[in-house]
């Protein structure tokens, strides 16, 4: 049974058909068993005082920082028809390359010699624009020599009006003179008269007295008579002032309104030709953007567009292109109860979709085929997927190893964002209650550390 001798037994004696044999090795069996679950409790126990990196994982895929670095289409301007291909998909293209020639297919743009016939229309209107200037010149010109025939015309009324006072003041005078002499006349008369009747005058005196007052009396009714008509003539040289004021004035304004009517003339024209040189320039843009050329360097992706002869519209795509020069970055997508607790700068782990990696969350620096990249990006308003938006950017230490160059725009990626170290039992137990990471900040007093959810607002 010891198997102490070189003679065994165990051909002619089979202990497994005796019974307390059976349970003596059941009994071992146990112990093992035993023994072995508690080693595996002890080291799980003692793995959960383990470090472990508290992390947020997120999914993203693989873009540019730049918008200009993006792929983008090419569009076209004008509507066009389809006329000849200069490139093939996968084709490099220069900035300013020729991608595709389009013919018109409006009716108005038909015209071959439509820049010329423009151009025509342009001088022409330029040469009407002279010519109511002129028109204008002229007019002010006008309208200068009537306000000087104006001004001679009074002048000329108002002396004529201070002639004709001087003749009224000098009439007057003699209409005095004529009166003073009738009354002469009369009182003459009279004394004769008496001298007649005592018989001291002749008959002759007497009539020839009487004579004198006639005459004198005549020559009054002559001079009040002119003294009148002096008086009348002042009045129709102030109508006649009144009168020329209005015929000059009304000459002024038509002058005035036929010069604002050529003047209006003028800046239509100048209007109309602004209008046909814009038309000019419109054009000769126009057929500028018969060729579709690159905007960039890059390379063809896919033509939109196929065939020769298709119509195309303004502002559809034709071809897209993806530039040759790029800086790639990450747009990954968080929770909102995570982004609380990132800040810019942070550090992110990426495994990229097409290279083997094997990823530890919790153990970083166990983790292989991860690159590493910085926070620059925070969204500040929540996306229509209930996500926000963050942007990553390869790290520049120079101990990490670059983002692989054979990446391209599109490609997925699996992130996780380091936070603090905490022990693993701590770790398990917030997953199973489902609580957030903590976020640690120390205060003033480098012993005293704060815990919360979020970091707090620096008071100024």
């Amino acid at each position: 049974m010891l198997n102490i001798s070189e003679n065994s037994i165990s051909d002619v004696v089979q202990l497994k058909d005796f019974t307390s044999f059976k349970l003596l090795k059941k009994s071992r069996i146990r112990r093992l068993t035993l023994l072995l679950i508690l080693a595996l409790f002890l080291g799980l126990f003692l793995a959960l005082f383990l470090p472990w990196t508290q992390n947020i994982q997120a999914k993203g895929y693989v873009t540019t920082r730049s918008p200009q670095q993006r792929p983008q289409a090419i569009q076209s301007v004008i509507s066009g028809k389809l006329e000849k291909w200069y490139v093939r998909e996968g084709d490099f293209v220069e900035k300013g390359d020729t991608i595709v020639f389009l013919s018109e297919v409006k009716s108005e743009y038909f015209d071959p010699d439509l820049i010329r016939r423009t151009s025509e229309q342009v001088d022409a209107k330029s040469q009407s624009i002279q010519a109511y200037e002129d028109k204008v010149n002229a007019l002010k010109k006008q309208y200068q020599a009537l306000e000087a025939s104006l001004i001679l015309k009074r002048a000329q009324v108002k002396n004529k009006i201070i002639q004709g006072r001087n003749k009224i003041s000098i009439d007057s005078m003699d209409l005095v003179a004529h009166q003073t002499n009738f009354e002469i006349a009369k009182n003459q008369l009279s004394r004769t008269k008496e001298l007649y009747e005592k018989g001291l005058k002749s008959l002759t005196e007497l009539q020839a007295k009487e004579l004198k007052v006639q005459s004198t009396q005549a020559k009054v009714t002559v001079q009040e008579n002119k003294l009148l008509n002096q008086r009348n003539e002042m009045l129709n040289l102030k109508l006649d002032l009144s009168v020329a004021e209005r015929f000059y004035a009304e000459k002024l304004a038509k002058s005035q309104s036929d010069q604002q009517s050529a003047l209006t003339a003028k800046l239509e024209s100048v209007a109309a030709t602004s209008k046909l040189r814009n038309k000019l320039s419109n054009y000769s843009e126009r057929q500028q953007f018969y060729q579709i050329t690159a905007p960039q360097s890059g390379y063809v992706t896919k033509t939109i567009k196929k065939g020769i002869g298709e119509v195309i519209k303004e502002g559809s795509d034709i071809v897209s292109i993806m530039p040759e020069a790029y800086e790639l970055a990450v747009e990954l997508y968080l929770k909102p109860q995570d982004l609380p607790l990132l800040k810019i700068g942070d550090r992110v782990g990426l495994r990229f979709d097409g290279w083997p990696a094997i990823v530890i969350t919790g153990w970083p620096e166990s983790s292989t085929g991860i690159f590493m990249g910085n926070i620059v990006a925070l969204d500040r308003f929540i996306g229509e997927n209930g996500y926000y938006r963050t942007m990553i950017s390869p790290s520049n230490s120079d101990d990490e190893k670059t983002w692989p160059e054979e990446l391209r725009v599109g490609t997925g990626v699996n992130a996780f964002i380091l936070l603090q170290d905490v022990p693993i039992w701590y770790e398990v137990w917030r997953q199973l209650n489902g609580f957030p990471p903590d976020f640690y900040q120390m205060n003033d007093n480098p012993k005293a550390t704060i815990k919360r959810k979020a970091p707090l607002k620096s008071v100024k």
